[in-house]
């Protein structure tokens, strides 16, 4: 028994021995090596899936991580370790020989945890694999080497003055960057070392609460609150690390407090003509709350004077702002007496009732000055007739001196509101009175302004409008409402109805209007047409007989007389203007005198086409007419002296002699006509037979300048005219020559140019000049016969 007993320990002892050689190769070769299939090893294993190093090591050597070792390795020196991934060659290392793994330096496990690499057994000599490559992982253990940190440094919250004990402030956070899986490094707990006993911390969640009660919290005593929380690792034990903020904590206004008056009476002063709404003064009142909890309301509720005053607040400083609602008379009333209540607009019922309320007293002294006559009224109507004769009273204003001097006063009309000075006032009563006649007609209400003044100060002066009303009296007659004009047809029946009219008036009575329509007396044309009255302001014109002739009569006047109901009766007569027009069997207009209306019925087209032509012809038969008496009759330059035109012109150089003439013809001072049958001549040629001799072409030229020396005289007198009068518009033309040309064939036919009276000249020239010359004498009207002379 005892050898089987030593038999199986020494097993199990080998088995243990084999098993932790395994493990020191490595989890995945123990498992291949002990199958429950079989029980052989396998080729080859590594010591470890994962290696463990310590974070932020300090020491001068390399760090060692573990072995690396394949079962291939001999021990030889034929295998060599090579290693890849993160970090392989720089922060990790291996002996390529041993297998051993080192890191080059310190590592953070807060900036990386863990570090994935490779490794693999090669032939040192070829560097062929010996087996695949495999991963593993280098994890980081930590330690604590981090403190808590806050989200903040500083954090801000407020919470209500007078609140209960652990109320809720806020919630601060820290993190710890340590590893919150391996030990109590991250494991926080919150503790206050500022702001006692006022504020708590929970120590697991960072909630900030109150510590004390209501009446400890109050905002009017202390406001602002730094406080501190720490927050410390390893659970709060010895060793930890630890971090804190600071929290500034503001106490939120409540409206515990009622608003209260800083006296308990206030005096002003007030001069009595100041005007509505004028300020008094203020009254000041304190609040230790603020924002909308100090916001006030004021009343006045007490005195004689609550009519009379009134109070606002000042939306700035809450006082309390006293106005003038009602006008101050020092002589009626001298001084008031006010009870001013204030509260809270926005009271808590939780802290102060809501009926909370302070008052205080207000006396208010009038001051007196001297002041305007006063009227008894603030305004004045009147009415007076159109027909009122001048100085008739209208009616009268009334102002007093409110002084206790009670000075006179005196009473005038504002121009500014009469300018055309219709009505005055006496000075002393205030009787107003019309001084110029009335027209309802033309202005129905006058608006005038009454000034009223003291005798003794005239500075001091009150106004009063003044509305008098014009009433209407029957002064005007009634007449028709247009100018009616219709037309009757040449075949129109007895009794037939023509046309309705009505009237206007410009009086206005009270009953209104009621016209009454009659056929005029003394009309000639009772017997064609008739008017009946309709009862309605409007009246019918009717036909009284059958026919009417347009030839014998193209239109009747209708004479109608109009009266109006009222008294006085007016009465006007009107005129109907009828026209006697061709119509066709359903009544239409085709065809009516020249002075028919264009608005009446208008013309068949047949008629209006027959009309047309009619004109169209007369227009060719006129053109006509003109050209032939046109051909017929020459009009003469000047028709009368009255048509000359007096415009001087003076010339230094007449230019190009002949050519001269072929740029201005004295043919252009004619009418159209007669220069179109003197274009007819050719300039161009010179005639081979002149129609009269030289010699009598010149006698005649010289015989018509003595027979009209009435043109000259004419001309003369006219530049004189115009010459003494600079208004008178330049009518006339004179040229003067002082010298021809040079392109005359004659070379000069003045005196200038001209040889001794025995010289001989050439008249050839007058062969191109005899047809001008005798255009001339056409134009002044002289015979054939004087031209030997």
């Amino acid at each position: 028994m005892r050898t089987l007993t030593a038999f199986l320990f020494w097993a199990w002892a080998a088995f243990c021995a084999d098993a932790a050689m395994t493990l020191l190769r490595g989890k995945d070769a123990w498992r291949r090596e002990w199958s429950t299939e079989t029980l052989r090893r396998s080729k080859r294993g590594w010591m470890w899936k994962q290696f463990f190093l310590q974070e932020e090591y300090t020491g001068s050597d390399y760090q060692y991580i573990g072995k690396l070792h394949s079962d291939m390795d001999r021990g030889d020196g034929t295998v060599m370790y090579v290693l890849t991934g993160e970090g392989a060659g720089t922060i990790f290392v291996i002996d390529a020989n041993s297998g051993d793994l080192h890191a080059t330096r310190s590592l953070d496990r807060e900036e990386k945890p863990s570090y994935m690499l490779r490794a693999q057994a090669v032939n040192k000599k070829n560097g062929q694999p010996l087996e695949p490559e495999t991963e593993f992982i280098v994890k980081l253990h930590d330690i604590n080497d981090n403190e808590p940190k806050f989200e903040k440094e500083v954090y801000t919250a407020s919470v209500p003055e007078r609140s209960h004990t652990g109320t809720s402030v806020i919630q601060v956070t820290a993190h710890d960057a340590d590893d919150e899986m391996f030990g109590l490094s991250a494991k926080l707990v919150y503790s206050i070392s500022q702001g006692h006993p006022y504020f708590s911390v929970e120590s697991n969640t960072g909630i900030i609460r109150t510590a004390l009660g209501p009446s400890d919290m109050d905002r009017e005593q202390r406001e602002h609150y730094q406080v501190v929380i720490e927050a410390k690792d390893m659970a709060g034990q010895r060793g930890g690390l630890m971090g804190s903020t600071l929290v500034n904590i503001t106490l939120t206004d409540v409206n515990d407090n009622p608003p209260q008056f800083v006296k308990s009476v206030y005096q002003f002063s007030v001069p009595e003509l100041s005007q509505l709404g004028t300020k008094v003064g203020e009254v000041q009142t304190s609040d230790a709350d603020i924002g909308p909890n100090a916001e006030m309301d004021y009343t006045v509720v007490g005195g004689d004077g609550l009519d009379v005053f009134s109070i606002t607040v000042n939306k700035t400083t809450q006082n309390g702002i006293l106005s003038i609602i009602k006008p101050l008379d020092y002589e009626k009333k001298k001084s008031y007496t006010l009870q001013v209540q204030v509260r809270n607009t926005h009271p808590d019922p939780r802290f102060v009732s809501v009926d909370a309320k302070d008052l205080t007293t207000v006396r208010i002294n009038v001051e007196d000055e001297d002041e305007p006559p006063r009227f008894e009224r603030p305004s004045y109507v009147m009415e007076v007739k159109e027909d009122a004769a001048l100085g008739t009273a209208v009616g009268s204003v009334s102002a007093v001196d409110q002084d206790a001097h009670r000075n006179p006063v005196k009473y005038t009309i504002d121009r500014h509101t009469d300018v055309d000075r219709i009505f005055n006032v006496h000075a002393g009563n205030g009787s107003i009175f019309l001084q110029k006649p009335l027209d309802r007609e033309d202005l129905a209400w006058h608006n005038v302004s009454v000034i009223a003044a003291e005798f003794n100060n005239p500075q001091q002066t009150s106004r009063v409008p003044v509305y008098i009303r014009v009433l209407d009296v029957n002064d005007n007659p009634p007449a028709l409402a247009s100018s009616y004009e219709t037309f009757v047809c040449e075949s129109a029946k007895s009794g037939q109805k023509i046309q309705t009219i009505t009237a206007v008036d410009r009086d206005e009575p009270s009953g209104g209007h009621r016209f009454f329509f009659t056929l005029a007396p003394e009309s000639s044309v009772k017997a064609n047409f008739s008017v009946r009255d309709n009862g309605d302001n409007t009246a019918d014109v009717y036909t009284q007989r059958t026919g009417f002739q347009r030839a014998q009569k193209s239109s009747h006047l209708v004479a109608v007389v109009i009266s109006d109901g009222s008294f006085p009766v007016m009465s006007s007569t009107g005129t109907l203007t009828v026209r006697v027009c061709t119509c066709d069997r359903n009544g239409n207009m085709e065809a009516c005198n020249a002075e028919a209306l264009s608005g009446t019925a208008g013309l068949s087209t047949g008629a209006l086409v027959a009309v047309l032509l009619c004109v169209l012809i007369l227009l060719l038969i006129v053109v006509l007419f003109a050209a032939l008496k046109r051909q017929k009759k020459k009009e003469p330059l000047i028709i009368s002296k009255e048509d000359v035109r007096d415009n001087v012109v003076s010339y230094n150089d007449e230019g190009g002699g002949e050519e001269d003439t072929q740029a201005f013809d004295i043919g252009a001072l004619r009418h159209p006509e007669v220069m179109e049958e003197s274009s007819k001549l050719r300039r161009d040629v010179v005639p081979s037979d002149p129609p009269y001799p030289p010699a009598t072409l010149l006698r005649r030229t010289a015989a018509t300048s003595r027979d009209n020396s009435d043109v000259r005289n004419f001309i003369t007198l006219r530049v004189q005219e115009h010459d003494s009068s600079p208004a008178a518009p330049p009518y006339d033309s004179l040229a003067t020559y002082a010298y021809e040309g040079e392109g005359s064939v004659a070379e000069s036919l003045s005196s200038l140019g001209s040889g001794t009276s025995e010289s001989q000249h050439d008249y050839s020239y007058l062969n191109e000049w005899g047809p001008r010359f005798r255009k001339l004498a056409d134009m002044y009207g002289a015979d054939e016969s004087e031209w030997d002379s």
